[in-house]
């Protein structure tokens, strides 16, 4: 399942194209670590990577003004670094990766590098990074001075060779089916459109799909360090960030300085990614139920009932009425499932989406269709969600191999259906056309220490939905040296990005000093969002 922050009004989540959403230089030249236990071809793709960063540690980048229709105002500047395709053939068909950055506010002195940033889908870009100096987020305002912050759009994502599968317009439009099937009959309308996605993808995009793995992308990141002269990488990884900093630090990790993972997808090769998707459902639903007893606890404010069986038959009534008439002609099950989402997602929607059950529940249907519909009128921003949902699909399809029996998916689906409904089927229609996928399809990479990795800081909240506790666990065993922070009693995803004492002291005093506590950390939770 996407992280939903890039786009959070048309966010693509569901079936496949039927959405349910409206997610120092010197170093560049060391030969990259060829992984012992990866595939056969690790080393071609290592040495390519090493003659790919020798060549844009050579060539830097043309810092410039950023075009305007980006929206990245000064003194942002953006630039562009060419990687091959394939690292297999280095010298072969290159693409161009676009980066930005924002230098340290501090002074020369104080000035520890750059600071680059990827914050999960896959196909979320990182391109507004640099706007949390512009912006004056004061959880920042300490590492800005040390850093230059830097993010990038990664291969097929946004400016850099972006991929799609589906007509923009197509894929956002609305109603889409319930998810949840009530007939095989529904079940097969399902998978046709898998299906057709699969197809699609293949017929728009087909000579990337191959290329859009998580280790390319690694391999990717390396030759952006080299590019910005360099020697060793700091880096922040947020959701699948953290996916994608853990086979960087695998594949090169002589070549990491700090790097912090924050709400970390389970590296477990067994987990990657049919298990790991099966288990946001069972988080989903014990964030929802955190939410709806919030909702509750605010009965004053929302009036949706005192307990959370009351809220949740208000939702199901709300569910039952927008599938016999989907509300406003545009808000059936699957964009309301779209829209509350973001609720066990992020603290920060709880309130807005009370906010808006409630006035619907009062009789004002027009604020859910605003808050829940397709704006077909919004074509940068739906070119940008079918996007997200493209590169989403062919690096989780393109990273491992999938179940291709539908008996599996039907029937794992089913048991998890019963006990929490919430995301379940929607999930699953969303990762069916892994299924019927046509490019070639990876072996997990075995996420492991190598040789000079440093400690890695690990930030995770204990009922983290997306990127459930167990894969901070996970990768904190696998990274030797690594410190857990644990959010108790938390839940929201992307923890750093909060105001919380006892988590933002750490993250500071990691990035600019490289200290990390002698054990691990538990932390209070953050404020509990107000009504």
């Amino acid at each position: 399942m996407r992280d939903i922050r890039a786009n959070r009004r048309t966010t693509a989540l569901g079936s496949a194209g039927a959405v349910v959403a409206a997610t120092l230089i010197a170093g560049a030249f060391a030969a990259p670590t060829a992984n012992a236990q990866s595939r056969p071809g690790q080393d071609r793709e290592a040495r390519g990577t090493a003659i790919a960063a020798a060549r844009a540690a050579k060539a830097g980048i043309g810092w410039q003004d950023c075009p305007a229709d980006w929206g990245l105002e000064k003194p942002i500047q953006c630039g562009w670094v060419s990687v091959p395709l394939d690292y297999a053939k280095p010298n072969g068909k290159q693409i161009k990766i676009a980066v930005d950055r924002i230098g340290n506010t501090g002074t020369k002195q104080e000035r520890q590098g750059a600071l680059v940033y990827n914050p999960g889908g896959p196909g979320a870009s990182g391109m507004r990074f640099p706007r949390r100096v512009t912006t004056k987020a004061p959880v920042w305002a300490n590492v800005a001075k040390a850093y230059d912050f830097v993010g990038f759009d990664p291969r097929g994502v946004g400016h850099s060779a972006p991929i799609s599968c589906v007509d923009p317009q197509e894929f956002v439009k609305a109603p889409k089916a319930d998810p949840v099937p009530d007939s095989e009959a529904d079940k097969r309308a399902q998978r046709k459109l898998a299906r057709e996605y699969a197809e699609g993808c293949q017929e728009r995009s087909g000579a990337m799909l191959p290329h859009m793995t998580t280790p390319n992308s690694a391999r990717d990141l390396d030759v952006i360090r080299a590019a910005l002269g360099e020697k060793k990488l700091n880096f922040l990884g947020v959701s699948y960030g953290t996916y994608f900093g853990a086979v960087y630090g695998t594949l090169f990790p002589g070549h990491v300085r700090r790097m912090i993972v924050d709400s970390v997808v389970n590296p477990s090769r067994e987990k990657i990614w049919y298990e790991a998707n099966l288990d946001q459902d069972i988080a989903f639903e014990g964030r929802w139920k955190d939410w709806q007893d919030w909702v509750a606890a605010n009965d004053a404010t929302y009036h949706l009932g005192t307990t959370r069986a009351a809220v949740q038959a208000q939702w199901l009534k709300l569910r039952a009425t927008a599938k016999k008439n989907p509300i406003g002609g545009l808000v059936g099950p699957a964009e309301l499932i779209s829209f509350f989402q973001s609720a066990p997602y992020y603290d920060s929607s709880w309130a807005p989406v009370a906010s808006v059950f409630s006035k619907y529940v009062a009789g004002d249907t027009q604020a859910l269709v605003d808050a829940a519909a397709p704006d077909l009128s919004d074509t940068a921003g739906n070119a940008a969600s079918e996007n997200g949902n493209a590169v989403y699909t062919a690096v989780e399809c393109a990273d491992a191999k999938w179940p291709t029996n539908w008996r599996k998916w039907d029937r794992d689906n089913t048991r998890l259906n019963k006990d929490y409904p919430f995301m379940t089927w929607a999930n699953a229609w969303m990762n069916l056309p892994c299924a019927t996928w046509s490019a070639k399809q990876q072996t997990p990479l075995n996420v492991k220490t190598g040789k000079g990795l440093p400690g890695v800081l690990i930030v995770q909240s204990e009922r983290d939905a997306a990127t459930p506790y167990d894969g901070a666990v996970e990768l904190h065993k696998r990274f030797k040296g690594s410190r857990l922070i644990t959010e108790k009693n938390a839940g929201s995803h992307g923890v750093t990005g909060l105001v919380n004492p006892c988590i933002n002291e750490r993250v500071d005093a990691y990035l600019l000093t490289g200290k990390l506590d002698r054990a691990d950390v538990t932390c209070a939770p953050h404020a509990t969002p107000k009504p």
